[in-house]
């Protein structure tokens, strides 16, 4: 039954605290209380809810995890209690060495009497565990607890009277980045510690790994090569990317994980006084912990745990690369303390990776939608890791320099978080005679056309540093299929019924679809479509008219779908307010193509201002410009244009700007205003609001800061709003929004 607007409020803090058990249940409790598509659903009611009453926002809702604006810039944060690494060990006889060093710190004797029972298999969480725990062990030392080591990214979380209020990552150990926005849309992070019987410090500091699950790394991966995409090399390295994007969206997409496992500060000694009692607090309070963190009398049965875990952590959904042993009570872990940069009384102890050797046969050059072109290797087959592999990525043509890789050589496998297979080295001493080097194509290896070429120092590009090469013709076979798909979408020429399925079904036929002025001949072959499986005369009518209105769509619909590189959305609705067609485009020199990059004397010489701030924006520059003038004006982008010019394709454009333009009119309510806009609105998509604003003599910012006007809040409006908020900045939601407009 829907709420009445009176019972609205009650089902928001109803559905909130329904939304925080189910997120506990899966996350804390692996005991889902519901299934994901009614966890969505509920999800949707509640943002609706809260749209209509922003009175009561409440940031640690759980729609909090869903939205957010891309942040500009990380903010650096110094950690109450620093972030310590921990040393490693890489064998059994380094862990008894760490033992011994332990025991004389603390003055017990170092060994083990001969007659204690031995530790009992199973969890910490097997046995009851209270604030207080870990005293000696029956073996005469301290208790030990053993625990998982993710390979995932450090993060301290900082909780003040129960809500999460920073989120800081390792940094250098004493200060970090705050990365609060983006935390917030990790589910599986609590926005407020609340459990019966548990008292919340007011400050308490958790720290814990975040983490990409396999399965969701290996699902990123499969979409990434379908669409012609690199895959990722591990999870490690795609979780910290994910978290250093500025798009905390990015974040909420690629579903990471947290996991707790260790204490930062807390304002009540009496919370927990060893770290066994400290996961199991934490765990009743919502937060996730490792269920295989092990209680252990002895440096013994410490090995026995390790032992066992390396079989248990090959069939879990996380990377782990280890176990660390520490000393179980906090006292105790005080009177050893620590070295400059890591405790005395915690140890790593790190798995070896399993490696295989194998012979490299081929190497092959895989041409993706975007025309990267990446050498993958083919090898003999070798079993790595539990399963046998045949291909190893080879990443980009400056690691096969740098590692001196050659055809016939034997070389080292390992498999990347476990995952995917990737060429560690080659085994010198085996190198046969007469070994061939591997020589990056020079030209695209499909169309044969020129390719461009990356480095990780473009001022100073050597072979060994190159990080891709690219084929730069979009009419490349190799990319042309996603190309095509891409060009009829909807944000670019919305050509209705052209999806995905439909033009590989004609594609598969005899009727040609290879470029993308063949879309706009599919209306010659009509009766061709309709004798198509599943098509028939209204479907294939709806193609053409979807296809004769995509001919009005403009320049930056037009140039949007074409799949040029550096030329997104944005990008060519920019080109297309400077240049009033096509024609005035492709006459213009380079330089106009990139206004924010020039000198003043070359910027006064082309029309455009003086101040840099005062120009527009294209979002190409020095490197950037060059590439896309020099494809605009390549034998493929000529042939292409002609063609779509010679079917009637409008390539005028609909958003040029005059450099005078008219002004906006003085009785606006937007005329001077500095503008932010956060949140999702219904009725406008960003960059039409935006347009619109400008027009009315608003400047929209990205930003809100004391120079703010106005704040237009939509939903899931994030922290801007709070900002705004905290600052007395006016907000305005849709609906104050669509009042005040002037009717078009």
């Amino acid at each position: 039954m829907t709420p009445t607007r009176d019972d609205e409020p009650r089902r928001i803090r109803e559905l909130r605290d329904l939304l925080h058990r189910a997120n506990r249940a899966y996350y804390a409790d692996a005991a889902p209380i519901m299934p994901d598509a009614q966890f969505d659903r509920l999800l949707a009611e509640l943002a609706d809810l809260e749209a209509r009453h922003p009175d009561l926002h409440d940031p640690a809702s759980p729609t909090a995890r869903v939205g957010g604006e891309p942040v500009e810039s990380f903010s650096q944060a110094r950690h109450a209690v620093p972030m310590l690494s921990i040393d490693n060990a890489y064998d059994h006889l380094a862990l008894r060495e760490w033992h011994a060093r332990v025991l004389k710190g603390l003055g017990f004797q170092a060994h083990s009497k001969p007659h204690d029972p031995p530790q009992p298999e199973g969890s910490l969480f097997d046995r009851p565990v209270h604030a207080g725990g870990g005293g000696e062990s029956g073996g005469g030392g301290p208790g030990l607890v053993a625990d998982p080591k993710i390979d995932g990214v450090a993060l301290s979380l900082r909780y003040e009277h129960g809500r999460l209020t920073r989120a800081v990552t390792r940094g250098d150990g004493a200060t970090g980045d705050d990365i609060t926005t983006h935390a917030r849309r990790i589910r599986s992070i609590p926005l407020h510690l609340h459990a019966p019987g548990v008292a919340v410090p007011d400050v308490l500091e958790i720290r814990g790994e975040v983490y990409m699950p396999l399965s969701e790394f290996a699902r990123l991966n499969q979409q990434l090569d379908a669409e012609g995409e690199d895959t990722f090399l591990n999870p490690r390295n795609t979780t910290a990317g994910t978290l250093k994007n500025k798009d905390p969206k990015l974040v909420a997409q690629r579903r990471l994980a947290f996991s707790a496992h260790g204490k930062g500060e807390c304002s009540d000694p009496a919370f927990a006084d060893s770290h066994s009692a400290f996961l199991g607090r934490l765990r009743a309070l919502g937060v996730p912990v490792s269920p295989h963190a092990t209680p252990c009398q002895t440096i013994d049965d410490a090995i026995a745990a390790i032992e066992r875990f390396d079989h248990t952590r090959r069939t879990l959904d996380y990377a782990t690369d280890g176990m660390v042993v520490r000393v179980d009570r906090f006292d105790l872990q005080d009177r050893l303390g620590v070295t400059a940069k890591s405790p005395r009384w915690a140890v790593a102890f790190k798995y070896p990776p399993e490696r295989a050797s194998t012979v490299l046969l081929d190497v092959l050059h895989q041409v993706g939608k975007t025309g990267k072109i990446t050498p993958r290797a083919v090898m003999k087959p070798v079993l790595v890791a539990g399963s046998r592999v045949q291909h190893a990525t080879l990443h980009n043509y400056g690691q096969i320099r740098q590692k001196d890789i050659r055809l016939g050589d034997t070389i080292e496998i390992e498999k990347a978080g476990e995952v995917i297979p990737y060429v560690v080295a080659v085994v010198r001493e085996k190198r046969p005679t007469g070994a061939r080097p591997i020589h990056p194509p020079s030209h695209c290896p499909v169309c044969k056309g020129p390719v461009e070429i990356e480095h990780d120092d473009d001022d100073h590009p050597t072979p060994d540093h190159e990080t891709a090469r690219r084929c730069v013709n979009p009419e490349c076979p190799a990319q042309v299929r996603e190309k095509l798909v891409w060009f009829c979408g909807r944000k670019q020429m919305d050509i209705e019924g052209l999806a995905e399925k439909t033009i590989d079904q004609v594609r598969a036929s005899d009727i040609p679809l290879n470029a993308f002025a063949d879309i706009f001949r599919l209306p010659d072959h009509r009766e061709r479509l309709i004798a198509l499986d599943r098509m028939g005369e209204k479907k294939v009518q709806n193609i053409i008219d979807g296809i004769h209105a995509a001919k009005s769509r403009g320049l930056a619909r037009l140039l949007a779908g074409m799949g040029i590189r550096h030329v997104g959305d944005a990008t060519a609705k920019a080109l297309a307010r400077l240049f009033p067609s096509l024609e005035d485009l492709l006459a213009a020199p380079v330089e106009r193509l990139m206004p924010k990059a020039l000198s003043k004397d070359k910027a006064f010489a082309l029309g455009f201002p003086e101040d840099p701030k005062d120009r527009p924006e294209t979002g190409l520059g020095l490197k950037t410009a060059p590439v896309v003038y020099d494809y605009l004006h390549s034998p493929a982008a000529s042939r292409t244009f002609h063609a779509l010019k010679d079917l009637g394709v409008d390539l005028t454009s609909k958003d040029y700007r005059p450099p005078h333009a008219r002004p906006a009119p003085a009785d606006s309510p937007f005329a001077g205003k500095a503008i932010v806009l956060t949140g999702t609105l219904d009725a406008f998509d960003r960059a039409t609001l935006t347009e619109r604003l400008e027009a009315l003599g608003a400047k929209v910012t990205s930003s809100v800061s004391a120079k703010t006007s106005l704040v237009i809040a939509g939903r899931d409006a994030g922290s801007k709003l709070d900002k705004a908020r905290q600052l007395n900045i006016e907000t305005w939601d849709e609906e104050r929004l669509l009042r005040e407009l002037p009717a078009n």
